[in-house]
């Protein structure tokens, strides 16, 4: 007698309801087809663009650290790298690469390829993350600035963790803004088991919703928008796998924070009331004018002069208050901490945020500007410029294609000492002595690696003691470790040279003929490419 009504009170019969999972159902599977395509249309992109550099040997940190790691994990599924010291990276992205190397083989074809994917899928949550905060033109001409930008696109192929970190955090920041916990929280813990840092992100949400919470209610709306079913415990939640992976990582090592020169190159030595400031200033310039952003900078700051734009009788609108607020809590948790912590203030450690940034000045000019895709377009053209040209500052060579200079004037230089000095005894400086002893990097193909003398660098101190020993090398492999501009700003600026000596690990490489005759030799191999340099060195008896 009851039992229709208790039938009715479940919902199954509701009128219509069928049809509105029907239409769900629906929507969802479109709205699936269209991220597959563009995350498709974005991997083919990113593989044209960088075709003639998928075959090249490893580069720098992804030679010292990351590959090493990653192949560790591959051999032997140890998380903890065997090759190197471990520096306590969170595995996520070592583990990816592993795994493309299980299915297709190792190859540096393989791994570029593999990181080209996590570079596509981050430009994918940077345009979801762009069209949620502004719209379908913003988000366009965001993803499409973001990768030309020199630091993101040389930083895609390349086996490192900040732009996976990036593009998981980009995720996370859609779903946030979009107000779904669950999926924040998942993307925040994946960025912070891509790298560490990571983490500063949800955290730095959790102190301003924190904020909100407790500031006068009719600042609550804009700070945080009425109605979000936010929690603060969803951005609690990235802490845990990152705590349970430190945990694992202490247990197997007795280190909590990698091993101690690790620990004391990015902590223990950059804490200082001087350093601290300086490296501030470094941060907000690669923040708003490194590698052609201070035209995007500048064009945005003109661009707030003038009023908005009308569109269908009404003025286009801003990225929501609260989601400005949002993104300037995670930009300024990121340039607090990174300026505190950090050996090398490398400008990939911003990536997170850099786009971030990009896209408020783009949502900016398409609001107040007319012609914003003039804008834009020049932008990009700039972009494109600094890809192939160098500053007139000194700049890490992973930041720009300077990198590839590197790698292919040291493949020939292995290659030459190979054939011309083989089993010879050879002085040189990291990360060329392990290009020279570990094959699987790319730069030599024997059997046996080349037996290395490695010092430091090839500063006047390090070569003089070389000097002293010469009986222990009969050939020097030098090279430039530090791009020098020909007309460097501040070069003559004693003050400056001593700062960057004292708390950036600053020196100045002597030239090939300065160090020969030092150790008492002669050049047999010399090479030149847009401000680098290498050099083979044969020590005369």
């Amino acid at each position: 007698m009851h039992r229709p009504t208790m039938y009715r009170s479940t919902g199954a019969a509701r009128p219509g309801m069928y049809s509105d999972l029907k239409t769900k159902s629906q929507l969802a599977s479109s709205a699936w087809a269209q991220q597959s395509l563009l995350l498709a249309l974005f991997f083919i992109g990113l593989m044209l663009l960088h075709a003639p550099l998928l075959r090249l040997p490893y580069f720098w940190d992804e030679a010292g650290y990351y590959i090493p790691a990653a192949r560790d994990l591959y051999l032997t599924g140890t998380f903890i790298p065997q090759s190197t010291p471990s520096n306590a990276h969170p595995p996520l992205v070592m583990a990816w690469l592993a795994l493309a190397w299980r299915v297709a083989g190792y190859s540096t074809l393989v791994t570029r390829t593999a990181m080209l994917a996590v570079s596509a899928f981050s430009l994918l949550g940077l345009f979801r993350l762009a069209r949620s905060a502004a719209n379908l033109p913003v988000a366009w001409a965001t993803t499409a600035l973001v990768a030309l930008y020199p630091v993101y696109f040389t930083q895609s192929s390349m086996a490192q963790v900040d732009l996976p970190a990036a593009g998981f955090t980009f995720w996370a920041l859609a779903a946030y803004i979009e107000d779904r916990p669950r999926m924040h929280a998942l993307w925040f813990s994946l960025a912070a088991l891509a790298k560490e840092t990571a983490i500063l992100a949800p955290l730095a949400l959790f102190g301003w919703e924190l904020l909100a919470y407790f500031i006068r209610p009719r600042w609550k709306t804009l700070l945080s928008p009425a109605g979000r079913r936010t929690h603060l415990f969803y951005l609690l939640l990235p802490v845990v796998p990152l705590a349970a992976w430190y945990a694992y990582h202490y247990s197997k090592t007795g280190f909590l924070l990698g091993n101690p020169e690790f620990f004391r190159y990015n902590v223990a030595a950059t804490l200082s009331p001087l350093r601290v400031p300086i490296a501030l200033a470094m941060r907000l310039w690669q923040l708003f004018g490194y590698f052609g952003l201070y035209l995007l900078t500048l064009a945005g700051l003109l661009a707030m002069l003038r009023p908005p734009q009308t569109e269908n009788a009404s003025a286009r609108p801003r990225i929501p208050f609260s989601t400005q607020a949002a993104f300037l809590a995670v930009i300024l948790a990121y340039l607090a901490f990174m300026s505190a912590v950090g050996g090398a203030v490398l400008a990939r450690y911003m990536l997170p945020v850099v786009p971030l940034v990009i896209l408020a000045l783009v949502s900016t000019l398409w609001r107040r500007a007319r012609h914003w895709k003039l804008i834009v377009g020049a932008v990009a053209i700039a972009f494109v410029a600094g890809l192939f040209s160098n500053p007139p500052y000194g700049f890490s060579l992973e930041d720009n294609l300077a990198y590839r200079d590197y790698i292919v004037m040291h493949a020939e230089a292995s290659r030459f000492l190979a054939m011309r000095y083989s089993g010879a005894r050879v002085l040189s400086a990291w990360p060329a002595s392990d290009e020279l002893t570990r094959p699987w990097l790319g730069y030599v193909n024997v059997a046996q690696p080349v037996r290395v003398l490695r010092i430091e660098d090839f500063s006047v101190p390090q070569i003089d003691a070389a000097a002293k020993a010469r009986d222990h090398f009969d050939v020097a492999l030098v090279f430039s470790t530090k791009y020098q501009p020909p007309h460097a700003m501040f070069e003559n600026w004693d003050a400056w040279q001593r700062v960057k000596e004292k708390f950036f690990g600053y020196h100045r490489d002597l030239r090939p003929e300065d160090i020969a005759q030092r150790l008492g030799g002669t050049i047999s191999y010399h090479k030149e490419l847009n401000g680098q340099w290498i050099a083979v060195i044969a020590v005369e008896r």
